[in-house]
């Protein structure tokens, strides 16, 4: 069975950084694309960046380009995504994502199979 979790999140002042993390399982590590989701508060989840498992694709939404970082360590089953120049719209429950999904398709979320439970960030102006 595929796990993933998250860790990382915090309340920061605008124009701070974080840098979340999702420890994968063998199996969620092996799937072709990662991905970072959020949920702000009464919204629909959004993508904010994937990685493919080689590590030589990676995508991002444009709020968050040249802000936000998706890596990932091998040795450590795990993918980061380090936000800097936070933002209060950036506040939101993040969440970590697994699956064999192509990588034209990284922000629908209902193509990924498995699901960390989470980390909540929350950035004040």
């Amino acid at each position: 069975e595929a796990e993933l979790e998250e860790s990382g999140g915090d309340s920061v002042q605008a124009g701070g950084s974080l840098r979340l993390s999702c420890a994968a399982s063998e199996s969620a590590f092996n799937f072709n694309l990662m991905a970072w989701f959020r949920q702000p508060p009464g919204k629909d989840r959004e993508g904010v960046a994937a990685l493919t498992r080689s590590g030589g694709l990676s995508y991002y939404a444009d709020p968050v380009k040249g802000r936000f970082t998706i890596t990932r360590d091998a040795a450590k089953n795990t993918i980061y995504l380090q936000m800097n120049s936070l933002q209060p719209e950036d506040t939101a429950m993040y969440f970590c994502a697994a699956g064999n999904v192509p990588g034209i398709a990284w922000r629908q979320a209902v193509k990924f199979n498995y699901w960390g439970q989470g980390t909540q960030v929350t950035v004040s102006s």
